[in-house]
C-alpha cells in the first residue's frame, strides 16, 4: 500500500515537473492517514496454553480470577485464584462454593476462542460488546451486555499471563 502511495507521488511530481509555464510551480503532497483497524490482527488460538480469566468489570473488586488451562483445544482445568482457605462447616447456613469455601458462583471457564466466539454471538444479537487485543491479536479485555439494565448489566473478562505449554 505505502509502495503504491510512494509511486503515485512520484509519478504526480514528474507530471508536475513535466508542465510548463511561467506561473509559479507549487505542489501539495497529501500524507495517506494511516488505515484504521476495524478488527484485530489475525490471532491463532494454540492447542495448549494457560491464562488468567479476571471476571468482572470492576478492576479494583473483581467477582473473581482464575487460572484456566487448555489442552488440545478444551479447558482441561480451572484452578480459583483469589479463594479463601476457609473449609465449609456442616453448621454453615449459606451455599458455599464447591471448590472454593467461598459464598457465590463459580463460573463454567472456557477458551479464549469460546470468548470470542460468545462476543461475537452477542454482537450479532444486538448486544454492546467490546474487545480489547493485544497487537498481536491476543485478546485481553472483553465485555459484553445484552441486558437492558445499562451498563450495570454488563459481563466483562480480563486475560493476562497467558502462556503456551
Amino acid at each position: 500500500m505505502r509502495l503504491a502511495w510512494a509511486l503515485g507521488g512520484i509519478a504526480l511530481v514528474a507530471a508536475i515537473g513535466g508542465c510548463t509555464s511561467d506561473e509559479p510551480k507549487s505542489s501539495t503532497f497529501v500524507t495517506p492517514s494511516p488505515s484504521v483497524v476495524t478488527s484485530p490482527p489475525p490471532w491463532t488460538e494454540p492447542a495448549n496454553y494457560s491464562y488468567v480469566l479476571t471476571r468482572g468489570c470492576d478492576d479494583a473488586k473483581p467477582l473473581g480470577r482464575y487460572r484456566v488451562t487448555v489442552t488440545s483445544g478444551a479447558v482441561a482445568s480451572t484452578e480459583r485464584l483469589d479463594a479463601s482457605a476457609a473449609a465449609p462447616a456442616s453448621s454453615s447456613e449459606v451455599d458455599l462454593g464447591p471448590v472454593t469455601g467461598d459464598q457465590g458462583e463459580e463460573i463454567d471457564a472456557f477458551t479464549l476462542k469460546q470468548l470470542l466466539d460468545n462476543a461475537q454471538t452477542a454482537a450479532d444479537d444486538g448486544g454492546e460488546v467490546s474487545r480489547t487485543f493485544t497487537p498481536d491479536g491476543l485478546p485481553v479485555k472483553v465485555s459484553i451486555n445484552v441486558s437492558e439494565e445499562g451498563p450495570s448489566g454488563a459481563e466483562c473478562f480480563g486475560v493476562s499471563d497467558f502462556k503456551t505449554s
